[in-house]
Formats: structure tokens, sequence, C-alpha cells
């Protein structure tokens, strides 16, 4: 599609900061109301992923959406419940998946999620088309959720379901490596020790299940993804080391594959994200995959104060969706 032209998103007064951005709905958005019922599926190797399926405020109108978080996320932290909130206002069904391990039980197998993972959204997408007569479906993903959602729509276009018609993506890490370096800065030391300590913790409770093939000796010392991802998340999950992952399911060199119409909305204050995370000239070449650069936005932020609690990036998916549909029901 094309590199889009800067848009008219005027952050409020004080948020021009994208660490502002990145922190304040954490700490401070209310939590978007919303009336999920969380159901489980069986995964063809014999695990569970748990989703939170929410339903149109219009009844059925035959559109389903379907959010992935993003790293050490769920589908009840407050960016994909506002999403789904904005979704379900606008006519579609929306299903928050939850990554294997996040839902507040540990899965059943060695692996977990990863940035590469995109199985189980296909597992999760079939799913949903079974659930009712669907025929427009659109894929919403932030952060790692936002890798795996580009990674699925390119890597094997001939694979996603005909149903799927559209997909936004907001504040991804498609340089895996280079998003990784990027996050072992100084000024990145907050949001590094919090991803850290939830994934220490889930290696512990791994290998209280597993404790033949999971070490955690000197765990406590591993600090940053590299070697995180060297000794364990490349290990469990098939992939020579840290290298080997990061270059295989870094989204970026899928972009051109992609058929659907896809928008991918990167913050230029995004402190998360070094340049190379910024594919313009994939967007430049692509007649599918559009390029939106906001000056603000933070990582996964875009905040707007309104009584309505409604983000930019929840209505920018929702215009981009209607644009694609053409207003059809």
């Amino acid at each position: 599609m094309a590199l889009l032209p800067p848009t008219d998103y005027q952050p409020p007064l004080f948020f021009s900061s994208g660490h502002v951005q990145t922190i304040y709905p954490t700490l401070f958005r209310p939590l978007p109301v919303t009336n999920p019922e969380r159901r489980r599926l069986e995964t063809p190797d014999g695990d569970f992923l748990d989703i939170d399926y929410h339903l149109s405020t219009a009844g059925r109108t035959g559109r389903l959406a379907v959010v992935s978080h993003g790293l050490e996320g769920n589908a009840r932290k407050k960016y994909p419940l506002g999403m789904a909130r904005h979704l379900t206002s606008c006519g579609w069904d929306v299903i928050c998946l939850n990554f294997r391990g996040c839902s507040g039980e540990p899965n059943r197998l060695p692996r977990f999620y990863h940035s590469g993972v995109t199985d189980d959204l296909h597992t999760v997408l079939g799913y949903g088309l079974q659930q009712g007569d669907y025929h427009a479906v659109a894929l919403i993903g932030f952060s790692m959720g936002g890798n795996q959602t580009l990674k699925y729509l390119g890597e094997n276009p001939e694979k996603v379901p005909g149903e799927v018609k559209v997909a936004v993506t907001f504040s991804v890490p498609c340089d895996l490596a280079g998003s990784a370096r990027r996050l072992e800065r100084w000024e990145n030391t907050l949001y590094m020790r919090y991803f850290m300590r939830g994934l220490r913790e889930k290696i512990r409770m791994k290998s209280a299940i597993f404790p033949e093939l999971l070490d955690t000796e000197g765990l406590d010392e591993v600090c940053t993804f590299f070697p995180f991802d060297d000794r364990y998340t490349a290990p469990i999950h098939g992939f020579r080391d840290a290298a080997d992952y990061y270059r295989r399911c870094s989204s970026k060199q899928f972009l051109h594959a992609i058929r659907v119409p896809t928008l991918l909305v990167q913050a230029e204050d995004d402190p998360f994200l070094p340049p190379s995370c910024y594919p313009k000239a994939e967007a430049a070449a692509s007649s599918a995959f559009s390029l939106l650069v906001p000056r603000h936005g933070g990582h996964v932020g875009f905040v707007q104060l309104n009584p309505a609690n409604r983000y930019w990036s929840e209505e920018q998916a929702g215009l981009f969706l209607d644009n694609v549909m053409g207003g059809r029901v």
C-alpha cells in the first residue's frame, strides 16, 4: 500500500515524551469495562489456549477481530480490553487470546510463547471461524503480538484463511535483534527489569514441572533478552541460539509477502524500537502493507484523555478496518 503521510494525532499536554506515553497507560489508565467469556481451546499438540470472547454490541454482523497482546501481557491488560471495547461498539465480535502460559496457569508442554509463534494464532482463527457465520476477520496485534501477526500473514500467505480481510498492528519489534539491543540501553532499564522479572518467574514455574529440561542455576543473573533467549527461548523452541531465533522470527523479512491490507503503526518516539523497526522501503514497495509513523505515541501508548477512555490507537484501528471493509456489514 504505502508509507502514509503524518497523522493528525496530537498527544495531550505533557504527553510528548515516549516514556510518559509508554508508562502512563499501565499505571493510570482506568480499566476499560468489558464482559468477556473465558473459553479454553485444546491445541493440536495437546496443550491449551485460553481466550476471551467479546460479543458485538450491535448483534451478529458477521465480523470477528482477533487481538494479540505483547510480551508478558495477557488478554485482560488495559490495551487489549480497550481495543475489544471499541471494536465491539463498531460491530465486531472480538477474541482476545492469551499466549501459552499467560492466562494465569502454566501450559502443559515445555514450550510456551515467543515472538515467532504463529500456529497458535492459526488455531484461534480456526476456532473463531467455527463459532459463527463470519465472512470477515481482522487481526490486531500489539508489540510481540504484532510481530506474530505480521509473520503469520507473510510467512505462508496461502495458509491464511480467506476470511481474513484486514490487519492492524502497533509498536512492533519487527527486527527482534535490533529491539533487544535498544532495550539494553540505560534509559530502558525499568522496562527490561519488568520483562525479565516475569520471564524468570515463568522459567522457574516451568522448571518445577520439567526439572530435567530447565536448569535455573544463575537465573537471577540473567538480566537481558540475549542471554535469556540464548539459554532458554532458543533451545526450548528449536532454535540454534538467540541470534538464530531473532533472525528466523523477525517479521520484517515477511512483510513483502503479505497479501491482506495491513497497517503497521510505529511511533517515532517509541523507546523500544531502533531505526531498523521502521520498514519504510517495504511499505513503499508493497501493494498490501502500509506504515504509519506518528511523531508521538511511545510503545503501545497513543494516549487520549477523554471521558470515553478511548485511545487514538483504538480509533485508528476502527477507521482502518472500516476503510478496508468499505462500511460493509
